[in-house]
């Protein structure tokens, strides 16, 4: 597989140049690009730059508003509803979870659900806010229906993803950002644009069967939960998934389970809609809230340095904390650069001509 590698500069000023021809205003269009490029640094390749032209086309079809007016519908002391008036998500999620983390200040806790939005990108980039202002981060999302329950046939669920974040001392935060599905749609895509085969417990065929093709989506299968079937767990992926849908959308008003907004631009959205686009959720709570920050935050290191010397069953491999392997792939691909496989790069590029843009 052929890479081509550009600076995070360089993908920087190419995602704000298309945000900003979409009409995304200066400010909007550096935020959006920032989440993108925060995927790609952290080596989350599904939901960097890779995922840029589907914006564009979800825009082109009017399914994103590039300059949305962002608001609290209702609210408490420590809870908030946001409509995101179909903005991008990369936009409407950094302002709630800016909502909860001031009502956190105030308060030691803050937590809002969002409705009317769309895709965000990686859940860590939103929870990470939280951890900046010394508190503990908690962000997730509803989407696409391409998740089928255990023992069901019919694709229902988004792959919903959730992250927890936790800010440590000497160590980098802990980072819990994960699918609810067996695997996130986007590996799909990866897997697709490299023509590899996907592990088993992935995807099942439309009857049920195990598959490895990364196409099978699209000949009726579905994804799996996390655990892909029964006997290793996948009602518990499914727990997992239907929390963040709840939380996500029935609490704030977007459309929940089949009803969840398609990502892909030629699939349109139910004609039923059971509510108002994505839904997001969102919680920040201040760690002296609870006890004295550097006294978590020392007793986080405590955690984290003995989990890291386990002993393991393969003398060659350690324990992996959460968050760790981004954290590593952050700082190399600051100093080396961001690689993109060439369909990628072919993909940017035509995106840029159809735009009117400078090629990358």
């Amino acid at each position: 597989m052929m890479f081509h590698t550009f600076s995070a500069d360089r993908l920087q000023e190419f995602t704000v140049s298309v945000f900003t021809k979409m009409g995304c205003p200066d400010e909007d269009a550096r935020l959006a690009a920032d989440v993108l490029l925060q995927s790609d640094l952290r080596g989350v390749d599904s939901h960097g730059v890779a995922r840029l032209s589907g914006y564009v086309r979800l825009w082109e079809k009017g399914r994103i508003n590039a300059q949305p007016n962002i608001q609290v519908v209702h609210e408490t002391p420590t809870t908030a509803t946001v409509d995101g008036d179909t903005g991008l998500g990369l936009v409407v999620a950094p302002f709630a979870m800016k909502v909860a983390i001031e009502k956190a200040r105030q308060y030691g806790s803050g937590w809002v659900s969002v409705k009317n939005s769309n895709h965000f990108g990686i859940a860590g980039y939103h929870a990470l806010l939280a951890v900046a202002e010394d508190m503990i981060g908690i962000s997730m999302t509803n989407a696409s229906p391409l998740v089928a329950p255990t023992y069901s046939s019919e694709r229902l669920l988004g792959t919903n993803p959730m992250c927890y974040a936790f800010p440590a001392g000497k160590y980098p935060p802990m980072v819990v950002d994960m699918a609810t599905a067996a695997a996130a749609n986007g590996k799909l895509e990866i897997a697709q644009r490299s023509g590899e085969a996907i592990p088993e417990g992935w995807v099942q065929r439309a009857d049920g069967g195990t598959s490895t093709d990364p196409h099978q989506l699209k000949q009726g299968g579905a994804l799996l939960p996390l655990g892909s079937d029964k006997d290793h767990g996948s009602h518990k992926g499914f727990g997992l998934g239907a929390t963040v849908d709840i939380l996500s959308a029935v609490l704030s008003g977007a459309n929940y389970g089949p009803w969840v907004p398609p990502f892909v631009a030629f699939l349109e959205p139910a004609s039923d809609p059971v509510g108002q686009g994505i839904g997001h959720f969102f919680g920040a709570m201040r760690v002296d809230g609870f006890r004295p920050a550097k006294d978590f935050k020392d007793h986080m290191d405590n955690w984290i340095s003995r989990f890291k010397s386990s002993a393991t069953t393969d003398p060659d491999k350690k324990v992996v904390i959460p968050g760790e392997p981004e954290y590593l792939s952050e700082i190399e691909r600051k100093e080396k650069g961001i690689p993109l496989i060439e369909a990628v790069v072919n993909d940017l590029n035509a995106l840029a001509e159809s735009l009117n843009l400078p090629a990358l």
